[in-house]
């Protein structure tokens, strides 16, 4: 008969609890769609242009699987109608995320601008574009997108100067980079004691830096237009784009700067550090349990936390549903607004312009 080991529960519970904590986190996010903008200039139906297109639109969803944010492509240089297109996902996000995003955007541009020689898709992760003219290198801030949070600041003066300051130093930070490396930024300010500015900004890793910059700086010149004192909002050209939030919205991890070359990490703890002495190297079993149950009490403590949290977001979005009548994209189909309303999002009504089909 085996004997029974009161000591192994603390270790079985963990274990489940890891388990279970693993899957509910190993689910990937989906991509997060914005809006599409096709520009009035259709071409004909099995056209030289159309098998450009559908080359193209396979090129970037293929390249998106190479672990690259950034790609740009020309398919048929040598016809009459070539087509120009690019990705490029959001500096912070997995390879998987971006991979996703650029397959999400490309079968939205195949059915929703399946005739249009000029398109775009914006994502909160990625944008995807194509065009008959080469757009490559340029700077290009139209369409124009403006995104905001209905939630209002307190003093709101002092709040829109914060970030206009903000802002602006993190486009100048930002376009540093050289041209071909990514151009991808974030700042994070303290409001006060309780509260912190989160900013993010980012161009195509094709403009150089001066473009870069003025994108950036012209992105900024609109968030009184889009956001004056609003709690979070953004600015997206198909150049470049900005957005903040009174919370954290990007990968930290991802944005941490590395140390300059002149500073060292300490070097890590030798294993004798962490064992100890080899007589004493093994832990007792009241030690395991004093060790394990505290860990297990977090846990359970965490997994209720976000128990929560979900049922308190499903209720909040079922209330947003019903209250958020007045998001707008305009030059939108009405069946198509449904997509955008589990957004927190309001959109400006005359945010979106079209497309220059030149």
């Amino acid at each position: 008969m085996t004997s029974f080991n009161p000591f192994s529960l603390p270790i079985l519970f963990f274990s489940i609890l890891s388990l279970s904590f693993l899957s509910l986190t190993t689910h990937a996010a989906d991509p997060v769609y914005l809006t599409e903008v096709c520009a009035n200039n259709t071409f004909s139906a099995n056209s030289i242009y159309q098998s450009n297109l559908k080359s193209l639109l396979s090129s970037l969803d293929s390249n998106a699987t190479r672990n690259i944010e950034f790609f740009n492509t020309t398919t048929g240089q040598n016809t009459s109608d070539p087509v120009y297109g690019l990705f490029n996902c959001r500096g912070d996000v997995t390879p998987q995320l971006c991979r996703d995003c650029v397959n999400a955007a490309v079968k939205v541009l195949t059915s929703k601008c399946s005739r249009e020689k000029v398109a775009l898709t914006y994502y909160d992760e990625c944008i995807v574009r194509y065009s008959n003219r080469s757009f490559f290198s340029t700077v290009d801030e139209k369409p124009r997108l403006g995104l905001l949070n209905t939630g209002n600041v307190t003093d709101q003066d002092k709040f829109n100067r914060l970030l206009n300051t903000s802002m602006l130093e993190l486009a100048t930070e930002t376009s540093g980079a050289p041209t071909g490396s990514k151009k991808f930024g974030t700042k994070q300010v303290n409001i006060s004691a309780f509260q912190t500015l989160y900013n993010l900004a980012q161009c195509t890793p094709d403009l150089s830096s001066t473009d870069c910059k003025t994108c950036l700086q012209d992105a900024v010149k609109l968030l009184p237009w889009c956001c004056s004192g609003k709690q979070g909002g953004r600015i997206v050209f198909p150049s470049c784009n900005i957005r903040y939030e009174l919370y954290p919205f990007y990968t930290l991890a991802a944005t941490t700067p590395t140390p300059s070359p002149g500073v060292q990490s300490p070097p890590p703890p030798s294993p004798s550090s962490v064992s100890g002495p080899k007589d004493k190297s093994k832990l007792s079993t009241s030690k395991i349990v004093a060790i394990v149950a505290p860990i297990s009490a977090s846990v359970v403590l965490f997994i209720v936390g976000c128990c929560f949290l979900i049922r308190r977001g499903k209720k909040y979005k079922a209330v947003d549903g019903e209250n958020d009548t007045n998001i707008r994209i305009k030059g939108l189909k009405s069946s198509d607004q449904s997509t955008s309303k589990s957004m927190p999002w309001s959109v400006n009504e005359a945010s979106i312009t079209e497309l220059d089909p030149r």
